[in-house]
């Protein structure tokens, strides 16, 4: 028969597929019951009706059933009162109960930037993102495009995210963790908001939103040099830039000021990317953009219809040259911060 201990020693292979850490170190197994062969866990969720509770049930079966001795798994679940939601809150900010700029130190935080729209940040940030994290990278993505959010879309995700003790735990898919107004708005509906209010959303994006030990978060800007790129300047202050054009020396102009208003926030501009590469658009602007900012040509990733098939179905689709693109941002770390400063509480 399997000890209490052999149990729970498997219980920490049981991974919260959203909070992307161990049952065990989370607290939320309740209680271990053994009867000869039969063994009946009880795991406590942040919230009544979890929409993820399939999950643990096949990990619970897979590691606990697994084990010699043990012949049936009986799971239940129960709900965290509000002192155990609070206190996990505080477990998972580092021990720190008040609130603050919720990434870790050592989280790369990259802008996917443009100057116009329909060059497809988006797009590209959804693959990048992907790419990375079938690198072995934790990735977090960030829809900072507050007035065409696209990206809960493209990744095929519906449900809304969890919120625990005012802490918001962002959805995952393809292992990529999310956060976009999109999960909070009902029926397409669009946002009309002033500055102000877009500074706001951003600052709580980051404040309120758990996103946990990952190793980049890439932000899927809005077109322009508006309030979105002065206000994440402004709390991430150590985020790099990379530049979307295609090849059409219009989008090259545009994208050129974007890289300006990246500089002035202090950002470092990582490179340029040159989307949707084809005839129909010209050729050139991704180069001539790059050697007018002086900085690499990261890559050049050709109009694909397979590509905009899989956005519009849901899940990412990493071409070659998209995957070269990651690449070649993952190995731009070497070049450092144009400065560091700590990050903004």
């Amino acid at each position: 028969m399997a000890s209490r201990d052999e149990i729970l020693a498997a219980l920490g292979n049981v991974i919260d597929p959203e909070l992307r850490r161990p049952v065990t170190e989370l607290e939320m197994v309740r209680s271990v019951e053994l009867d000869g062969g039969r063994v009946e866990v009880t795991i406590a969720l942040t919230v009544a009706g979890c929409p993820l509770r399939s999950s643990f049930e096949d990990q619970v079966r897979e590691h606990v059933a697994s084990l010699p001795g043990v012949d049936t798994v009986d799971l239940h679940f129960d709900v965290m009162s509000p002192d155990e939601r609070a206190a996990l809150t505080t477990r998972l900010r580092g021990g720190v109960e008040q609130r603050g700029i919720q990434l870790s130190p050592k989280t790369r935080v990259i802008a996917i930037a443009s100057g116009k729209g329909g060059v497809g940040k988006s797009s590209l940030t959804v693959n990048i993102a992907a790419a990375l994290a079938a690198a072995g990278k934790e990735v977090g993505v960030l829809d900072a495009d507050i007035y065409g959010h696209s990206v809960p879309h493209m990744l095929g995700i519906s449900q809304k995210p969890v919120v625990v003790d005012k802490m918001i735990v962002p959805p995952v898919a393809h292992d990529l963790r999310l956060m976009s107004i999109g999960f909070f708005l009902d029926d397409n509906q669009p946002v009309m908001w002033r500055g102000p209010m877009l500074h706001r959303a951003l600052e709580q994006f980051l404040q309120d939103v758990h996103w946990g030990e990952i190793d980049v978060l890439l932000v899927d800007m809005p077109p322009g040099t508006g309030d979105v790129s002065i206000s994440l300047g402004q709390l991430l202050p150590r985020a790099e830039a990379v530049v979307v054009t295609t090849p059409q020396p219009l989008a090259q102009e545009v994208a050129s000021r974007a890289a300006t208003m990246a500089k002035k926030t202090g950002m470092r501009v990582v490179g340029v990317v040159e989307n949707m590469t084809s005839e129909i658009f010209g050729e050139g602007g991704g180069e001539r953009l790059a050697n007018e900012l002086g900085v690499p040509l990261l890559g050049s990733v050709p109009l694909d219809p397979e590509l905009r098939r899989a956005c519009d179905d849901g899940h990412p689709y990493v071409t070659p040259e998209i995957a070269a693109v990651a690449v070649a941002i993952d190995e731009s770390r070497a070049g450092g911060f144009t400065r560091t400063l700590p990050l903004v509480s």
